[in-house]
């Protein structure tokens, strides 16, 4: 059974994310560290407790996820839920790693790029705030007839329904995509030329802009829209090494 070390680990996730490159929004990396030699990776969105529980069945060693524990403005205190998630990862010496902006960002592997790879959609563009946002179209050249017709071939794809607001006037060419909670890219993507937007969530501005703008924006859910990232980077560096891998998605309908 192959094994390799949490620092070679660290360094070959940092190497192909590149975290100091983003102003982000908590720590990416290591958040929680667990035993030094590590042979089995589980992968997911978040990093529930219900995750950590599968992982421990699994006997992972270490957990890869989006959704790590520690954000900006929480107030620090080891109560309640985190008390309870922490108190599983160190019980049982299981290492976290946790990648939120780089791992929406990488081009190959990363939820914005993966979701693309799901949606039979290519990137011609990036755009937003720290290039986060992917513009672009179907991947064979073609376009969709209207909103409705993307609308129902993003439901068929993620196996989920979504919230459709506004319509393209044409034909829909020019799509952009911004998985999670990137409904604030809506009017940069406008401004960038789409006809109509992905993400995950819509908030009560989003509504307005789709009708009177005329680009059409498609909410498919924030978890559904980040679960690829996280198996596909984990995937991957754990081949490098020879390690196991899996992937638990614990189902949301956020």
């Amino acid at each position: 059974m192959n094994t390799t070390t949490r620092p070679d680990l660290l360094q070959a996730f940092d190497a192909l994310l590149e975290p100091a490159r983003f102003k982000d929004y908590g720590p990416n990396g290591l958040q929680v560290e667990g035993k030094r030699q590590v042979h089995r990776i589980v992968s997911g969105v978040t990093a529930s407790r219900a995750l950590i529980e599968a992982a421990i069945d699994a006997q992972a060693d270490a957990v890869f996820v989006h959704h790590g524990l520690f954000w900006r403005g929480q107030d620090g205190c080891v109560t309640g839920w985190m008390k309870q998630r922490l108190a599983l990862l160190l019980a049982h010496d299981i290492n976290l790693f946790a990648y939120h902006l780089p791992l929406d960002a990488h081009p190959e592997l990363g939820n914005n790029a993966q979701l693309g790879l799901q949606l039979g959609l290519t990137a011609g563009a990036r755009f937003g705030e720290q290039d986060l946002g992917f513009l672009g179209g179907r991947s064979d050249g073609g376009s969709f007839a209207s909103t409705c017709a993307l609308a129902e071939h993003i439901e068929s794809r993620l196996k989920r329904p979504v919230v459709q607001v506004g319509q393209a006037q044409a034909a829909i060419k020019n799509i952009a995509w911004c998985s999670g909670g990137a409904q604030g890219y809506f009017e940069a993507a406008i401004a960038a030329g789409a006809d109509a937007f992905i993400t995950g969530e819509i908030s009560e501005p989003q509504a307005h802009y789709a009708r009177e703008m005329g680009v059409a924006f498609i909410a498919c859910g924030h978890h559904a829209s980040e679960r690829y990232g996280a198996p596909a980077v984990a995937a991957h560096v754990a081949a490098q090494f020879g390690l196991q891998h899996q992937f638990i998605d614990i189902d949301n309908p956020a």
